[in-house]
C-alpha cells in the first residue's frame, strides 16, 4: 500500500513540469533567432560588401588627386 500512495504523490506531483515549459521555449526561441539569422544573414553580407567596396572606391578616388 505504501508503493501505491508514493506512485500517487508521484503523479501528483508537478514541480518539474515548469522547467519542460522554460525548456522548450527556450529552444524555440533559439530556434527562431537561428531562421531570421539565415534569412537575413545573406543580405547583411552583400550590403558589408557592398559598402566596403564603395568606400574602397572612394578612398582610391581620394589618393589619385
Amino acid at each position: 500500500m505504501k508503493l501505491l500512495n508514493l506512485f500517487k504523490a508521484f503523479h501528483k506531483d508537478e514541480s518539474g513540469a515548469v522547467t519542460v515549459d522554460w525548456v522548450v521555449l527556450t529552444a524555440a526561441i533559439v530556434g527562431l533567432g537561428m531562421v531570421v539569422m539565415v534569412t537575413v544573414g545573406g543580405g547583411i553580407t552583400g550590403l558589408g560588401d557592398s559598402i566596403v567596396t564603395d568606400l574602397n572606391s572612394r578612398q582610391s578616388g581620394y589618393e589619385n588627386q
